[in-house]
C-alpha cells in the first residue's frame, strides 16, 4: 500500500511530536528520565524509517509501514 507524500510527512510530523512530548516528560520525572529519553528516541528512529521507506524500494515500505502501524498500535 503506497502513501501519498502528504501522509508520509503528516506520519513524520506526529511521530516526532510524541518524541518531543517524550523528551519533554523526561525533564519532569527524573526517575523515568532514561526510560522516557529511549522511547523518544525510538519514535525518532520510527520517523527517519518512514522517511528512509518512502523513498527507497516499494518491499522497505511495506515493511516499515506494518513497523510504524504495530508501533502506533502500541502507543
Amino acid at each position: 500500500m503506497a502513501m501519498s507524500g502528504n501522509a508520509v510527512l503528516e506520519n513524520v510530523r506526529r511521530y516526532r511530536a510524541i518524541a518531543s512530548l517524550y523528551r519533554q516528560t523526561a525533564a519532569f520525572r527524573p526517575p523515568q528520565r532514561l526510560s522516557l529519553l529511549e522511547q523518544a528516541r525510538e519514535w525518532e528512529r520510527l520517523a527517519l524509517l518512514v522517511l528512509e521507506s518512502y523513498f527507497s524500494a516499494p518491499r522497505a515500505s511495506k515493511a516499515a509501514h506494518e513497523q510504524c502501524t504495530a508501533m502506533a498500535a502500541a502507543a
